[in-house]
């Protein structure tokens, strides 16, 4: 790739595919990259160099920032870890009986959200003496999910689309399914909360209001 000033390959990049790249929230200067080569790392994109890197056992399926210190991630190990990027100290938060294949956090709730290959998306509380403070069943594998405030949208097999309210998680709030015809790859919620962009292997895109 040439290098341009509106486009630039990064240095040391990831000896695998890569499962999700993400900008730091307080920064586009640092950017995490999760990948199947089992690692997560951060890179400084002003200065093109990674800072750090750390490892799972298996490979690493998502990653995501809880603040500017510490990230998240969680893979084919079925570990949720948590990372501090000024310490280098990992912490394993907890556990899916099968792959981890989204991690969320909710600024709003301060609360870690993941979805799992085993049909269940568990909510995370570090501050708490036992970290899964939820288990909450989903009609079949979570491939996809996005958290805007209280606001939780879930994408599973079978084209369903799930959406929750992380302050009452005791019921789902709405059952939909997807408009487009095959499975679906990738959700967002809007910023505002008021619906989510969603797409499928055929290379559609939807946009979906919510119910008021």
């Amino acid at each position: 790739m040439a290098e341009s000033r509106t486009e630039f390959k990064l240095k040391t990049p990831p000896d695998d595919g890569i499962t999700n790249v993400t900008f730091s929230p307080d920064s586009s200067q640092f950017l995490l990259v999760s990948s199947w080569d089992k690692t997560v790392r951060l890179y400084d994109i002003s200065s093109n160099t990674q800072r750090l890197s750390y490892t799972h056992a298996m490979p690493v399926l998502d990653c995501a920032y809880k603040d500017y210190i510490h990230v998240l991630s969680g893979g084919l190990d079925n570990t949720l870890k948590s990372y501090d990027v000024n310490s280098r100290q990992e912490r394993v938060v907890g556990c899916h009986e099968n792959p981890i294949k989204c991690v969320e956090y909710s600024g709003d709730l301060n609360v870690i959200v993941t979805g799992s290959w085993d049909g269940t998306v568990k909510v995370w509380d570090q501050r708490a003496g036992n970290p899964c403070t939820g288990v909450y069943s989903q009609p079949d594998k979570v491939y996809t999910m996005s958290v805007a405030g209280e606001k939780l949208v879930v994408g599973t097999a079978g084209r369903k689309v799930w959406v929750w309210d992380l302050r009452n998680m005791a019921c789902v709030q709405q059952k939909r399914e997807s408009s487009l015809k095959y499975q679906t790859r990738c959700l967002s919620c809007f910023p505002n909360k008021s619906g989510y962009v969603l797409s499928s292997i055929e290379g559609r895109v939807a946009v979906e209001y919510l119910d008021p």
